[in-house]
């Protein structure tokens, strides 16, 4: 047995346990971070933007089904789906035979769901939840291959911009370089000189980016997430942009240094909020979200003072502490004896020592 069968007939031993346990007779995974989870990296998407696809998982005590329409059977089944599952199609026009299937299948009973649709499909338990955001050696090994090409798009783009390309170009060459790479550019974030200081999540728009700029990916491949922000200055970076860039990074080491397992996540936002408030910044904390944990979403929870859940090893997390034109941002990985992975980290890209980790600086084109 293969590394991506065996992920997958743990994955499947851990949704029975979960039905043995809410004595449930199935469970459905609609969205997209949960269909990619169960089938090791498997996609059931078309429409990028959606939250759900063309393809959905069924489990019970005894089968494990994708089901789909006639359209997409055959692709999936080519170029997406792993031989645990077993498929069951249904004709695209009649959404009622696979519910249908389903009640057939669970006996009419109770059935969990990311995305309960009925009176009869119930949430997920916590339990399962924590499952897909605490990743498995074969996910770590696949997020590392996704955090290494999104990193290097990135660093392939900001060294080839020019001041002259409008936002939307930057951001067109950061997608066209991830596609080239085989990922889905999620989130191609830009903000050029002017609108820069201006805006946190600041989307394309057809100015000119001008003396320096902004790009923010979210990359996704095999379900997962790569995360990261870099900047590009056309000249030598003023003396105050410095600065700002300096105390960001600065504020970011306080956030990385602890993240380690048991730590509460609302700890990790109030040490943050001290941080800004020490370097002069109090209100920035309330400006922008600060980050949290990712994996097979881009966010799997927002940091924020009320968020109690807890670190653990094998978790992903991306921070992205911010100022009015500066921020930082990457993908990582906490691994055992408090190790952090920077998953998005390019050795190509221009780059500082802060409290012993390798840290991106502004990209300076002359």
């Amino acid at each position: 047995m293969n590394s991506v069968n065996q992920e997958i007939s743990l994955k499947l031993e851990l949704i029975r346990q979960t039905l043995n346990e809410t004595e449930a007779s199935g469970l459905r995974l609609r969205g997209t971070d949960w269909f990619a989870w169960a089938t090791a990296g498997g996609s059931n998407t078309v429409l990028l933007t959606a939250e759900t696809g063309v393809a959905e998982v069924l489990v019970t005590a005894q089968d494990a089904w994708v089901l789909t329409d006639e359209i997409e059977a055959q692709r999936l089944q080519d170029e997406e789906l792993p031989i645990d599952f077993k498929l069951h199609i249904n004709p695209w026009a009649d959404s009622n035979a696979r519910e249908a299937f389903v009640r057939n299948a669970t006996n009419g009973g109770i059935v969990l769901s990311d995305r309960p649709l009925s009176h009869i499909e119930k949430q997920l338990p916590a339990s399962l939840l924590n499952h897909k955001r605490v990743l498995l050696p074969t996910e770590i090994e696949r997020y590392r291959q996704v955090g290494r090409k999104a990193s290097e798009a990135m660093t392939e783009v900001l060294k080839v911009a020019q001041p002259t390309w409008t936002e939307y170009q930057l951001a067109g060459a950061g997608a066209e370089a991830l596609w080239a790479r085989g990922l889905h550019p999620a989130l191609t974030l830009v903000a050029g000189e002017r609108r820069l200081p201006l805006y946190r999540h600041a989307t394309a728009t057809k100015e000119e980016i001008g003396k320096e700029a902004m790009m923010v990916f979210c990359a996704r491949g095999y379900g997962l997430y790569a995360n990261l922000t870099r900047f590009v200055c056309f000249g030598k970076l003023p003396e105050a942009q410095a600065k700002l860039h300096e105390s960001i990074r600065e504020i970011e080491a306080s956030v990385l240094n602890l993240c380690k397992p048991g730590k509460p996540l609302n700890t990790v936002y109030e040490t943050l909020a001290q941080t800004y408030q020490q370097h002069g910044f109090p209100n920035a904390i309330r400006e922008h979200h600060q980050g949290g944990t990712t994996g097979y979403l881009a966010r799997e929870i927002v940091a924020n003072p009320h968020t109690s859940d807890t670190l653990a090893q094998n978790m992903a997390v991306a921070w992205n502490p911010s100022l009015p034109g500066a921020k930082i941002e990457d993908t990582f990985v906490i691994l055992a004896d408090d190790k952090l992975e920077n998953l998005t980290f390019d050795p190509n890209f221009p780059h500082v020592e802060v409290e012993g980790r390798l840290r991106p600086i502004v990209l300076e084109n002359s």
